[in-house]
């Protein structure tokens, strides 16, 4: 079995998509302990269970926040229902701006879940 790194996700990619996560990694450090599990498609967080999942492109990010309800707005690109409480919403990151108040709210409420 093949581990994967961070690095693994970045190479080849825009220098932004770096830049983007770095900056969203750094954002959400300061929420408290964050586990970065990098897998074969995807580099999951988590803090006692998955939070969201970075999928790295060329040139952005599809951010994938779990919460326990559905958000609606322009910036979702896609909503899944995992489960009965759970959805899971595509969020397109691509520059620094992206990582605002409104995704940061997303984020640390998805982080704070308690199930």
């Amino acid at each position: 079995m093949m581990n994967f790194t961070e690095l693994d996700h970045l190479k080849d990619k825009s220098p932004c998509v770096t830049s983007i996560y770095e900056n969203l990694i750094a954002e959400l450090q300061k929420f408290g302990s964050l586990k970065i599990e990098p897998k074969k498609t995807s580099i999951h967080l988590g803090n006692r269970f998955g939070f969201a999942g970075v999928y790295t492109r060329k040139d952005y990010i599809n951010l994938e926040v779990h919460l326990n309800h559905k958000l609606t707005g322009k910036r979702i690109s896609k909503v899944e229902q995992a489960s009965p409480h759970r959805f899971h919403h595509t969020i397109k990151l691509t520059s620094e701006k992206d990582i605002d108040k409104e995704l940061l709210g997303w984020l640390r409420e998805a982080y704070e879940l308690k199930k």
